[in-house]
């Protein structure tokens, strides 16, 4: 196995064999089921809770509420990141339990756990809880919540606002704004969506009081931050928490957080002294779930009389939810340097105000602010063109950052470090030809059907923060035999890190990759970690494991030196070989390992130089059926430079899976609240998930330009798909609607959408 060579995941026998190990596949002795009472209402006061009926009923073990928790001393969870509050203070953080005390803010919100010997017994029972609750007026958009007579989420914040972030020059960009030759204007929803991992969230906790510890087994990306999280939920050390990531059947950026179920399993099995287990129904997925995007953005951008960019500005308005989970701050603000995408705009100002409503709150979800910069920075370049009368990629080709002014400072704090944009766009269209689409439109007309074509030049920060990376662990053991052990502190959740790991380790010590195991993802075997998020994972671990190389090549170096009768400090190592300076002789590193005396280890938690910036060019044909409102994505082509490949064929599986992603959120996916903050996408009749036939062949190529941020070059891939595909698709879409005049639609564009849009156009 070699770095650069397409190789068949190593971890899929396993799970086609069906020899996964997912939460619901460990079982402990004693478990009980745990399941939540959740509110039935968008808002209210508690007026009281009667749990006496279900006590009774059989298997029950114990009913508990908000009280009961407060009581054993249980702490809100705290936000990773925190912003500016909106009086110039900290952030609005309200108070988040796992379970509500005296209001409820959302549709599914806990106020109560039922403990019983099964789940059907605690289903039961949980249905025979009385909750009483006298309703309060909810706002579930964010848009509505900051009007001056908007229902207020919390009584102390009549505004409804947590923080505003500004960033960026408001002055110069005012100031081109005004003496432009032209403006372009234009308010956009980006729709509020759910991850629907194919496995529901679960979890398993247990508690040793001989140690005062606790274990909690689950699928996450996470385990190390989550038992950071929980830790102060709990009020102790994290090193008292131990998680286990179990195979995961999906995650996409939502199981990163810590959850209040997560933190309700180990509290109840410390009370009920057994271990306790959850199991999300599909329902509560959809309610309690963390959800993804969420916003209203006015844009606008400034452009001189050749069509250059001037300036560039945005205010967003984010809908947060009724609290601040974990990781709610993130999405909406700190990818943010992606709205200067790979074009010279000289003033950028972008102010994001996040906004409490009455809905579950959002966390990352693949991208995590990434598509939603792309798409707004994209979609205002196609109204340019449009209103000028330009071609949308000539547009975009008089604006975009030439290889040789690499590094570029952006006004968005981002430098981007490589990249040939020019390149990939000139290829993209080569491979989508571009030039034939007129002929193809002309064809698509003559059958009575719209056809249009989009595209995005997408760029994402990955492995950040900027200029200081988050660490990462690795550690590598090594036995005479060949055979050996490498443990990170990622976890996979179906990117294949095993397979690529190996693939590095072969190339760079020539070691058979079957002969080396690959451990993660547990907290108590793993001593340190930091977690598979934001495309990190190869760049930030493998920087760590290679460090970790070096140190077990320098330890063998003197032992490679005796063998070449050689001096030690003209030994040198290369693709998995000593050599001696100068001339022919030279060793195998598996050679010198067997004749070392015993096995050989090391380990690093370093990060890597710098955050890096994948990018790429994608273009979407579509096919509208004016009649019906139908859209057919017809063609889809992605060139994308995602620094050196290790492994093509995990690359173009990984884009693949995030341009239907994209596909989904432009044409299908909603989450939607009424007006009384009811949740009506809450199964997959009224949540549209895209399927195969909304999926065409794609075309897809790498077009690297390797980075200097980490010792393999790599930029990352495992959302570059979704940051480039959102807005590429709702190009297609809205070019296709623009031959019948209509100038912008709003995600998702679904086809009663599409059709009203044509039918208002033609009146």
């Amino acid at each position: 196995m070699r770095m650069g060579e397409s190789q068949l995941r190593i971890e899929d026998d396993r799970l086609i064999r069906g020899e996964g190990r997912y939460t619901s596949d460990v079982r402990f002795p004693g478990e009980l089921a745990l399941v939540v009472v959740r509110s039935g209402v968008g808002a209210g006061h508690i007026d009281s809770i009667d749990a006496s009926a279900a006590l009774d009923m059989p298997g029950v073990v114990a009913v508990f509420t908000g009280p009961d928790l407060l009581a054993d001393g249980i702490k809100p969870f705290k936000p990773r990141l925190t912003h500016p509050g909106p009086d110039g203070g900290p952030m609005r953080q309200p108070r988040f339990l796992p379970l509500a005390i005296d209001e409820v803010r959302f549709l599914g919100e806990p106020v109560a756990v039922v403990i019983a010997q099964t789940r059907a017994e605690a289903e039961d029972a949980a249905e025979a809880v009385v909750v009483e609750i006298t309703e309060r007026q909810t706002v579930s958009d964010p848009l509505a919540a900051i009007a001056p007579d908007a229902p207020r989420v919390w009584d102390q914040y009549p505004d409804n606002l947590a923080f505003i972030f500004d960033q960026g020059d408001a002055s110069a960009t005012d100031a081109a704004i005004a003496s432009a030759a032209h403006v372009v204007r234009q308010r956009m929803r980006i729709s509020r969506v759910t991850a629907a991992p194919i496995e529901p969230r679960s979890a398993v906790g247990r508690y040793d009081p001989a140690n005062d510890t606790y274990q909690l087994d689950l699928g996450t990306q996470s385990p190390h931050r989550m038992a950071g999280e929980l830790a102060d939920v709990f009020g102790i050390p994290a090193e008292r928490i131990a998680v286990k990531a179990l195979d995961c059947g999906g995650s996409f950026g939502m199981k990163n957080v810590a959850f209040a179920e997560n933190a309700l399993v180990l509290w109840a099995a410390r009370r009920v002294g057994a271990p306790v287990r959850w199991l999300a129904s599909r329902l509560e997925s959809f309610q309690c779930d963390a959800h993804g995007r969420d916003q209203w953005v006015d844009a606008t951008l400034a452009l001189d009389a050749e069509g250059r960019f001037l300036a560039l500005d945005v205010l967003g308005r984010a809908g947060l939810g009724a609290y601040i989970g974990p990781s709610t701050p993130h999405p909406p603000t700190a990818n943010i340097g992606g709205l200067a995408g790979v074009y010279r705009t000289p003033a950028i100002h972008v102010r994001i105000e996040g906004v409490f409503i009455n809905a579950q709150i959002t966390a990352p979800y693949r991208g995590a602010g990434r598509p939603e910069a792309t798409y707004i920075i994209e979609r205002m370049i196609d109204l340019a063109a449009h209103e000028l009368g330009l071609d949308k990629a000539e547009i975009r080709r008089r604006n975009l950052i030439a290889p040789e002014q690499m590094p570029f400072k952006t006004p968005l704090t981002f430098t981007y470090d490589s990249g040939d944009f020019p390149g990939l766009l000139d290829r993209a269209m080569v491979v989508a030809d571009w030039a034939g689409f007129a002929a193809r439109r002309a064809r698509s007309e003559a059958d009575g059907k719209l056809r249009g074509i989009g595209i995005s030049n997408p760029i994402e920060i990955a492995g950040g923060p900027l200029g200081k990376p988050n660490p990462e662990f690795a550690r590598l053991a090594l036995d005479p035999s060949g055979s050996g052990m490498l443990m990170t502190g990622g976890v996979d959740t179906g990117q294949g890190h095993g397979t690529a790991f190996r693939q590095v380790l072969g190339e760079t010590l020539g070691l058979d990759a079957a002969k080396v195991s690959y451990v993660t993802g547990d907290t108590a075997t793993v001593p340190k970690g930091t977690g598979s998020f934001g495309s990190r994972t190869l760049s930030a671990g493998g920087a760590a494991m290679l460090a970790a190389v070096d140190e077990i090549v320098a330890k063998l170096t003197p032992l490679a030196a005796e063998k070449l009768e050689a001096n030690p400090a003209d030994v040198g190592f290369a693709e998995g070989s000593f050599a001696v300076a100068g001339t022919n002789r030279h060793i195998a590193f598996t050679e010198v390992l067997a004749a070392h005396s015993g096995p050989i280890e090391a380990e690093a938690f370093i990060s890597a130089k710098n955050a890096t910036f994948p990018n790429g060019c994608h273009v979407c044909e579509v096919e509208i059926d004016p009649a019906t409102g139908a859209t057919s994505l017809v063609s889809y082509a992605v060139v994308d430079d995602v620094g050196r490949v290790i492994n093509p064929l995990l690359v173009k599986g990984q884009i693949r899976g995030g341009v239907v992603q994209g596909i989904g959120q432009a044409l299908l996916e909603e989450i939607v609240y009424d007006e009384t903050g009811q949740l009506i996408s809450a199964s997959f009749m009224d949540y549209a998930m895209p399927r195969a036939e909304h999926a065409p062949q794609m075309l897809v190529e790498s077009y690297p330009t390797p980075t200097a941020s980490n010792p393999l070059g790599i930029k990352g891939a495992g959302e570059a798909g979704t940051v480039g595909a959102l807005a590429a698709v709702m190009s297609a879409v809205c070019d296709a609607l623009a031959t019948r005049g209509v100038r912008h639609i709003d995600m998702p564009a679904t086809p009663l959408r599409i059709w009203q849009s044509l039918q208002d156009a033609a009146a």
